[in-house]
C-alpha cells in the first residue's frame, strides 16, 4: 500500500512538492490549504483539502485516521510547507506529528539578507513597523498581506499604497491611501517604475523569501528608498529542508 504524505500548502513550493511528489510511485499526495486566500497555489494533482483542523488536537486527528477524506486510513508523513508567517499551524503540526509519531519536515525558503546598498530597519511586528514609520514617512509602500492592514489604519498622516492577492474582509479598518490586487511574481522593471509612480519614500515588507516578490527590494535599493523589514516568527525546531528537491530527497529517504 502506498505512504500517504499530507503536505501542509497554499505556496508555490507546495504545489510544486505535491506534483514532485505524485511522480513517486510509493506515495499518495494529500495537500491541505489553510483557504484564507480565494485564489491559492493549488495542487494540480493528488487530493485537496480546504480550510483548518482546529487546532493541534484536531490536526492529530487527522493525521491518525484521515477522517475529512471518508477514509479510515492513517497519514503517513507530513511536510509543513506553509508561508513563513504561518507560525500557528506550523506550531500545530509540531505538536500533532509528534504526538503521532508521524515522521515530519519542515519546508521553509531562506530570508533574504541585506546586502550592500540595502536601508533596512529590521522589526520584529508589524506594531514595531509602524512605529517605524512615524515621523520619517509620507508615502509608504505596504506589502504584508490583507490580514495585517489594520494594524496600520491609525496612521492618518501617512499616505499608504496597499498591495494583496485579495481584498480586505468586510469592514475591516485599513489604511488612508490605494489598495493594489496583485499576486507575484513582478518584475524588476514593474517595481521600479510603481516605487517612482506613486513616490514611495518607505517600503513595509514581510521578509517571506523566495524569488517571487524580492524584486522590490532590489527596486528599493536601487532608488534609495528605506524598507522596514518585519522578521520572521520563530518557527519549530524540528528538521527543515529550504527548497523542493531537499523535501523529495527526504521522502525518498523515508520510503527506504
Amino acid at each position: 500500500m502506498k505512504k500517504r504524505l499530507l503536505i501542509l500548502g497554499g505556496t508555490g513550493d507546495a504545489a510544486e512538492l505535491a506534483v514532485r511528489a505524485s511522480q513517486i510511485a510509493e506515495i499518495e499526495v494529500v495537500s491541505s490549504l489553510a483557504g484564507r486566500t480565494q485564489q491559492p497555489f493549488t495542487p494540480k494533482t493528488g487530493t485537496v483539502r480546504i480550510g483548518g483542523f482546529g487546532g493541534a488536537a484536531g490536526l492529530a486527528q487527522f493525521l491518525l485516521v484521515s477522517g475529512a477524506l471518508g477514509e479510515d486510513r492513517p497519514i503517513d508523513l507530513l511536510i509543513d510547507a506553509t508561508h513563513p508567517f504561518a507560525a500557528q499551524i506550523s506550531a500545530n503540526a509540531a505538536v500533532a506529528a509528534a504526538e503521532c509519531n508521524v515522521p515530519y519536515l519542515m519546508l521553509v525558503r531562506p530570508a533574504w539578507e541585506a546586502v550592500e546598498g540595502d536601508r533596512w530597519i529590521e522589526v520584529g511586528s508589524h506594531s514595531e513597523a509602524t512605529k517605524a514609520l512615524l515621523g520619517q514617512s509620507q508615502r509608504v509602500f505596504l506589502t504584508i498581506g490583507r490580514q495585517e492592514l489594520a494594524a496600520f489604519a491609525g496612521l492618518d498622516a501617512i499616505w499608504f499604497l496597499m498591495r494583496a492577492i485579495d481584498p480586505p474582509a468586510l469592514n475591516t479598518p485599513i489604511p488612508n491611501g490605494k489598495l493594489l490586487l496583485a499576486r507575484g511574481p513582478f518584475s524588476l522593471d514593474e517595481e521600479r517604475q510603481l516605487l517612482l509612480e506613486y513616490q514611495i519614500d518607505t517600503i513595509v515588507s514581510k521578509n517571506s523569501g523566495g524569488g517571487a516578490t524580492y524584486a522590490k527590494i532590489a527596486a528599493a535599493r536601487e532608488l534609495g528608498i528605506p524598507v522596514v523589514m518585519v522578521q520572521r516568527p520563530q518557527i519549530p525546531d524540528v528538521e527543515r529542508v529550504a527548497d523542493v528537491e531537499g523535501a523529495i530527497a527526504w521522502l525518498i529517504k523515508q520510503l527506504n
